[in-house]
């Protein structure tokens, strides 16, 4: 005689299924966030080295250039259009967790104007200054778009996902 499955073991299963989708789903979405901020702070490093290679061809003075432009057709000095010649593509300037501003504007990240025109020995921010790049911003995301908040490149040209700078005391 065949046995099937009766109506109380169906809702079990389907119980312990819902379940393990409720804890699995936070997880594979925090996961896939994660992946997202590390792909940025990628790209932040391919940004970083386009910029060295602009610094070796400019005396070490950074360029002056807007904080960032409103549409693609905008003609302002930016980022995204001073580094490509030394990029094989624009993949570098759009953060993968940002869904608007890379079609909108051309990049995800912003120039620290604070900087322009400023030579390496030159660079300062709040009271930090060239003795400790590793705490100068130069290029960071326009939005707070990852769990930490935004990915920062430096003037030491190191990129991470921590405020090393301070606002007041």
């Amino acid at each position: 005689m065949a046995r099937g499955f009766t109506l109380i073991e169906m809702l079990v299963v389907i119980a312990v299924i819902a379940t393990l989708a409720g804890v699995a789903t936070p997880l594979f979405l925090s996961m896939r966030a994660k992946s997202k901020e590390t792909a940025c702070l990628a790209n932040l490093q391919q940004i970083s080295i386009a910029l060295q290679a602009y610094l070796q061809e400019n005396q070490s003075r950074m360029p002056t250039l807007a904080l960032s432009r409103t549409s693609k057709s905008d003609p302002s000095p930016v980022l995204e259009t001073l580094l490509m010649p030394f990029l094989e593509s624009d993949a570098p300037f759009h953060c993968p967790a940002d869904a608007e501003e890379f079609a909108k504007t051309g990049s995800s990240y912003c120039w620290n104007t604070t900087q322009n025109n400023r030579t390496l020995h030159e660079l300062f921010f709040f009271g930090e200054d060239h003795e400790r790049p590793q705490r100068i911003p130069l290029i960071s995301d326009k939005e707070a778009w990852h769990p930490s908040g935004a990915n920062i490149l430096y003037a030491d040209l190191s990129s991470s996902n921590e405020k090393r700078f301070r606002v007041g005391r």
